[in-house]
């Protein structure tokens, strides 16, 4: 059995969530499993792939630079590793990011998706909401997305791919080894999108 070093950015936001939801995913699809919280540099010597959570992606960001492991998690990145960012890891993850109030900031991000986000499109936390996603890359069934204060994809470049839409704003995008959501499908007992990702990473 193959057996996936799944690790998960550790240093604030939904860890435990994606930690569930890998589990479940491996589960499905007959994998065998490691799930490895990366916070140290040595810690990306010994994983197939990385998920960046949703959280506060100033906060995340502050942690990956102040831990000392963003130069080599971004020259990871760029090697090919596979990564999969939600909500806050998506901003992380592009190139250019600004915000729907203040507009363009000098936010620190991996820079490795090529995309522009802005932060906080859909509003704080209390205009938080679901709805249906249709993702055929994942089935024919709608998707139900859950964003909390989401950003969305303003644009994309090169050979980044539009996977969602959102009344015409893009929500999910991939580029090579790189995959990003703006909602959180780590809060859905839906597993197919941590499928999806686990399935290219083996």
């Amino acid at each position: 059995m193959t057996t996936l070093k799944v690790g998960i950015l550790g240093m604030q936001g939904d860890i435990e969530e994606h930690e569930k939801a890998v589990m479940q995913a491996c589960n499905k699809i007959g994998i065998g499993y490691t799930i490895i919280r990366v916070k140290k540099g040595e810690s990306l010597k010994d994983i197939d792939c990385i998920i960046i959570p949703g959280g506060e992606s100033t906060v995340i960001g502050g942690l990956v630079l102040k831990s000392g492991i963003f130069p080599e998690l971004k020259k990871r990145i760029n090697e090919g590793l596979p990564v999969f960012g939600t909500c806050a890891g998506l901003i992380l993850l592009a190139k250019k990011v600004k915000d729907k109030v203040l507009g363009n900031i000098c936010q620190q991000t991996l820079g490795v998706l090529d995309a522009e986000v802005e932060r906080n499109h859909f509003g704080r936390q209390r205009e938080s909401f679901e709805t249906l996603l249709k993702i055929t890359l994942i089935g024919e069934e709608p998707f139900r997305a859950i964003f909390i204060r989401s950003p969305v994809i303003t644009s994309v470049w090169n050979n980044t791919e539009v996977i969602a839409t959102l009344e015409n704003k893009i929500v999910f995008v991939r580029e090579n080894n790189i995959l990003a959501a703006s909602f959180h499908p780590e809060l859905t007992g839906d597993t197919r999108i941590h499928e999806f990702f686990l399935k290219l990473c083996y």
